[in-house]
């Protein structure tokens, strides 16, 4: 019995220790530079944002859709009832049309998960104002 615990204990340490995530929690430097090239033509991020072609993304993460006062959103943005945490931004950063269906969002998606991961650590250092 003493080997086995033994045993399982060795092969979870050993796992655990081999294992890890297919990518960490971001990079916030290479997500500013996401931001820059893909968001920064329609969204503002940072002290003085402001809603531009689109809504600004101060504090985004966590934040219920279509709320800021300064924005006015498309009717399928006003009734799609998110929130946006990791994995609705995850999907709707992957393919905005899909999740929010008649968005007026003009953005086809971005396929690499690592851009996203860095994207997402970049706004999550911007919180609501």
């Amino acid at each position: 019995m003493k080997k086995i615990a033994t045993l399982t204990l060795s092969l979870a340490f050993t796992a655990g220790l081999f294992s890890a995530p297919a990518f960490a929690a971001g990079d916030v430097q290479a997500g500013e530079k996401v931001y820059k090239r893909l968001c920064s033509g329609c969204h503002q991020i940072g002290e003085s944002a402001r809603a531009f072609f689109g809504p600004q993304l101060n504090g985004v993460i966590g934040r219920q859709s279509a709320v800021t006062t300064d924005y006015v959103y498309s009717d399928a943005m006003k009734s799609a009832n998110l929130v946006w945490n990791r994995e609705t931004l995850i999907a709707y950063l992957e393919a905005p049309k899909k999740v929010v269906p008649g968005t007026r969002m003009i953005f086809w998606g971005l396929s690499d998960p690592e851009k996203i991961e860095d994207l997402l650590a970049f706004l999550q250092t911007f919180p609501a104002q």
